[in-house]
């Protein structure tokens, strides 16, 4: 594989970390923390209690939470993973608010996520209005270990 790749990743709990690192690492890819401004709390990631931070964010399509930092020279990826943790089926606002502050025309994007069970659901429809002119690929759930062997096996599926 010849392109410059990118893993981004947002971890609320360290799972999704995890899987990063290891796609990161069969690839010898850059690797990138997507951090909130205002990190989440525990009591913020009750996804039991509808007032909780996580809960009102991912009622409002149009919230954005701010993210600490940014990717320096963007432009020299090609291809962008991203990860997050499934949040009510779908990636967290935060991922919207990491592909918007960028121009991703022409770059792929593949999204990868952690669940404690939930599939993808609509992650694809929901990230695809924040990346007009990338091509969105599907993405998968990347839950326990997988090996250099088994990652390389499915980027080889998505023919990048």
């Amino acid at each position: 594989m010849n392109k410059n790749i990118l893993v981004a990743y947002f971890s609320a709990s360290g799972v999704t970390a995890k899987a990063a690192k290891s796609l990161a690492g069969a690839f010898g890819a850059a690797l990138y923390e997507i951090k909130p401004q205002q990190p989440y709390s525990k009591a913020d990631l009750n996804w039991t209690d509808r007032q909780s931070r996580t809960s009102v964010e991912m009622k409002d399509p149009a919230c954005r939470p701010a993210i600490d930092g940014k990717v320096q020279n963007m432009a020299q990826y090609d291809v962008i993973f991203v990860g997050f943790p499934i949040w009510w089926y779908v990636a967290p606002a935060i991922i919207n608010t990491f592909l918007e502050s960028y121009d991703l025309a022409g770059k792929t994007v593949i999204p990868f996520a952690t669940s404690g069970g939930s599939p993808m659901g609509k992650t694809n429809e929901r990230l695809a209005p924040s990346c007009p002119g990338a091509v969105l690929l599907d993405g998968k759930v990347l839950n326990g270990r997988h090996s250099a062997a088994q990652l390389e096996a499915w980027v080889k599926e998505l023919k990048i």
